[in-house]
């Protein structure tokens, strides 16, 4: 047959190739996420199955949480994975976003040098830890990027009656993980999510988590589709085939083992709809 093709039939031949070729492309997703989920390790470690199941290849553009629901605001990502409810509730109303559904959460920690200069170690209560930084006036890294972790810190200032100023308070506009590097080099004070935190201590960070536990450090996560309505260049059916996956059991089991080999505690906590039905949650 092969013989046959080649038999003043190159044309042929070429074009049954790259039909082959064509037809075993992966198809392209782009994931527009938190810079938590990249910096701690989690897609590298879930995207590789999704992948392999649907002959994807995940394109993650790793931002803020309110650069990547304006970057889905824009048509720009088929599905967003970030972690601040007021804002993903903001995207869907508009209707710029198709569904929503809950997939995992940790929480926030407050980390600083070890001295503790702000006598902050072992406070259950973020409010008041916050406002003895802000009394001792010791420096302190905000990520200062419309993120999600930085709403969340600016809920807990507002929360202290406080508008954080000074020389103390420097505001990076920077991801997780370079706020940690600095807060590393200025022997200063952060506020990280868990996930990152833990996976950055592998590469040498040595700030103490001194304040955890509040239940206002709560982090959820939600996935959103991309709405093809007001965003038709968007592919949506695999992004319905990313949030099947990633709220199925399977995945969830996935998410809810990451980490805990190395640090002895998952860095996310499943929580989907049907993770929760399956521990008997509501």
């Amino acid at each position: 047959m092969i013989k046959g093709m080649f038999r003043g039939g190159l044309p042929l031949a070429i074009a049954v190739l790259t039909a082959c070729s064509t037809a075993s492309e992966p198809r392209v997703l782009t994931l527009a996420t938190t810079t938590s989920t990249e910096n701690s390790g989690l897609l590298a470690y879930i995207l590789p199955d999704f992948e392999k199941r649907y002959n994807a290849r995940v394109d993650v553009v790793a931002v803020g949480t309110g650069q990547a629901l304006e970057i889905a605001a824009h048509g720009d990502a088929d599905v967003v994975l970030v972690h601040a409810p007021s804002k993903e509730d903001a995207l869907m109303e508009t209707g710029h976003g198709l569904l929503r559904k809950d997939v995992m959460y940790n929480d926030f920690v407050i980390i600083g040098p070890a001295e503790d200069p702000a006598a902050i170690s072992g406070l259950t209560d973020a409010v008041f830890a916050f406002t003895k930084i802000a009394e001792a006036e010791y420096t302190f890294i905000s990520r200062g990027d419309e993120s999600g972790t930085h709403a969340k810190e600016l809920e807990i200032w507002e929360k202290a009656g406080l508008v954080p100023a000074g020389g103390w308070y420097i505001s990076a506009g920077a991801g997780m993980g370079a706020v940690l590097t600095m807060a590393q080099e200025k022997r200063a004070y952060t506020l990280a999510d868990r996930g990152t935190y833990l996976a950055r201590t592998r590469e040498g960070l040595d700030l103490p988590i001194l304040v955890e536990n509040d239940p206002i450090l709560f982090n959820p996560y939600g996935v959103i589709v991309v709405n093809p309505e007001t965003h038709p260049g968007v592919n949506s059916e695999l992004a319905k085939k990313f949030v099947e996956w990633l709220t199925s059991l399977e995945t969830q089991k996935l998410i809810g083992q990451f980490g805990v080999e190395e640090f002895g505690q998952p860095l996310f906590t499943p929580a989907s709809e049907e993770w929760r039905a399956s521990q008997g949650e509501r």
